[in-house]
């Protein structure tokens, strides 16, 4: 998913969470008392009642291993209600630790501050505004948690692989979140029941608070349709069973959660002995469905591991294998073969019933009432905006043509301009190669005038060894010459034997010299 529709879903959850002050704060009183009537024994063998110390024993856990502060990242930490509680649970124990926490709000992560400053905490938080489907940590972690975020996560292939890069070799990743059906849709298997237990509701319980309308049947509504709600929840759990290890594993509710959740949870009296009836009967066949395999659980907690451990903690049989829904499993819709209503099964009075539904109906009305009131005056306003929009856009037109004309000369100037600026452009494109011609010669005549250096100098030494070699020349000549009359001289003086005795002297004086006078 790409462009514009992953734009318009970042814009549905920035719309539906910047503004939601405490999620757990809006839960309705029934989902406690379901919560804590039935789900806290089912996780007491594992160690633990609740999410919350489930998070708490496990960051223990590994500060306890660790011998300074352990770095922990949490994905999704929205008003870090959470975080803050893990940081004041270690320092009761005389341990630290220091938080990254990882939201898409910046809204969210202001609470946050200042929640963290109320508790003294600011100095073991970080606030971190990212969008986890394309995160890249710059920090290892010794734990890494993620509450009720990853069925926010449309790449959950990309958030575990950083997941797992970022883990330390004995990190942990601890999880709460939903990993049923896609936008929280039930699947048929699932749906078929709770149309058996709707038919058994009172009127006044079927009215939805989150989407503010009556429901005579249950609709399968799909809350993925704006933003990231549930966008991947299905393949969460199929995906962490592939790219890790479970150390921890505990599953449950499917068909409960319509009725304790936000939509129709508040219909839900917790002091109502009929209503704790209901829920206590809808939890019940919960179970029976789930561990019978032909329900799969739709919450899950979780810690897994990059590396296999020795045994894995669960409630038998649900192991991470057997929660994950077979892809064979039937995917018809059910037929809506169930009465709308079942008078007899309920001690209320019917008129009363009516009498609640009706007034939740005329609330609703009325508010609606109240947004077309605002539609009306917001569309008067745009007809108003309108009206003034259209004398502009003609004011605009006129003021145009006015410009046109008056431009006019200005566009030929303006042509002119552009065809100069393109002849100067030529020209100094010309001007710049003859200039680096101009300077490639410049270059090549002083190589050229060093050269002519060089060759002077050897002329001249030359022309110096050729003189030395004339004056030597002029001497042996002038002492040949002088050689030679003394010869002639002899010549005429001494008698002829003794003259050829000489000749033969000199011809081997000569012949001894010659040899060093030419060297």
């Amino acid at each position: 998913m790409q462009g514009k529709e992953y734009q318009a879903r970042l814009a549905g959850e920035h719309r539906i969470y910047d503004p939601c002050e405490d999620l757990e704060e809006h839960l309705p009183p029934i989902f406690h008392y379901w919560s804590t009537q039935h789900i806290s024994p089912l996780l007491a063998p594992l160690g633990f009642q609740s999410p919350s110390e489930m998070f708490r024993q496990f960051v223990a856990k590994q500060a306890a291993t660790a011998p300074q502060a352990i770095r922990c990242v949490s994905i999704g930490a929205g008003n870090c209600k959470l975080e803050i509680d893990l940081v004041t649970h270690l320092r009761e124990q005389g341990r630290s630790v220091l938080i990254d926490c990882l939201d898409l709000s910046e809204a969210t992560l202001d609470r946050g501050r200042a929640l963290a400053q109320q508790s003294n905490v600011e100095d073991s938080l970080q606030f971190i505004q990212a969008d986890f489907n394309c995160w890249k940590p710059a920090e290892e972690y010794d734990i890494v948690i993620a509450n009720q975020s990853l069925h926010h996560a449309l790449n959950l292939e990309h958030l575990f692989a950083e997941v797992r890069r970022c883990l330390k070799p004995d990190g942990r990743f601890v999880i709460s979140d939903m990993i049923g059906r896609n936008g929280h849709q039930l699947w048929p298997e699932a749906l078929r029941i709770i149309r058996e237990f709707w038919s058994r509701l009172p009127p006044s319980h079927r009215y939805n608070h989150q989407l503010q309308r009556y429901e005579e049947q249950f609709e399968n509504w799909d809350y993925s349709r704006d933003g990231f709600e549930a966008i991947r929840s299905q393949d969460i759990l199929p995906l962490l069973t592939e790219m890790f290890h479970f150390e921890l594993f505990a599953a449950f509710g499917n068909l409960i959660y319509p009725f304790v959740e936000r939509s129709f949870g508040p219909n839900f009296d917790p002091a109502s002995q009929w209503d704790r009836c209901f829920i206590d009967d809808v939890h019940a066949r919960d179970q029976l469905e789930i561990r019978s395999g032909r329900l799969k659980p739709a919450h899950m907690l979780a810690v897994v591991r990059n590396h296999p451990n020795a045994s894995l903690q669960f409630v038998e049989p649900l192991r991470p294998e057997y929660c994950i829904r077979s892809q064979e499993a039937s995917g018809d819709e059910p037929v809506d073969d169930e009465p709308a209503y079942q008078w007899g099964l309920w001690p209320h009075d019917p008129r009363t019933e009516l009498e609640i539904a009706c007034r939740r109906l005329a609330e609703t009305e009325l508010k609606l009432r109240e947004v077309r009131g605002e539609l009306d005056k917001v569309s008067a306003l745009a007809a108003h905006f309108d009206a003034e929009r259209n004398e502009r856009t003609a004011w605009a037109l006129r003021l145009n043509e006015e410009l046109r004309e008056t431009t006019a000369p200005v566009q030929s100037l303006m042509r002119e301009l552009e065809e100069r600026t393109q002849w100067a452009l030529g020209f100094e494109k010309e001007l710049k190669e003859r200039t680096d011609w101009a300077m490639q010669l410049n270059r090549d005549l002083e190589e050229s005038f060093v050269r002519c250096r060089e060759l002077v100098a050897e002329v001249e030494e030359r022309t110096a060894w050729a003189l030395q070699l004339d004056q030597q020349l002029k001497d042996r000549t002038e002492w040949a010459i002088r050689l030679q009359s003394e010869l002639d001289e002899l010549r005429r003086r001494v008698p002829n034997g003794l003259r050829q005795h000489i000749a033969m002297w000199i011809r081997e004086r000569l012949q001894r010299r010659g040899p060093r006078a030419s060297g």
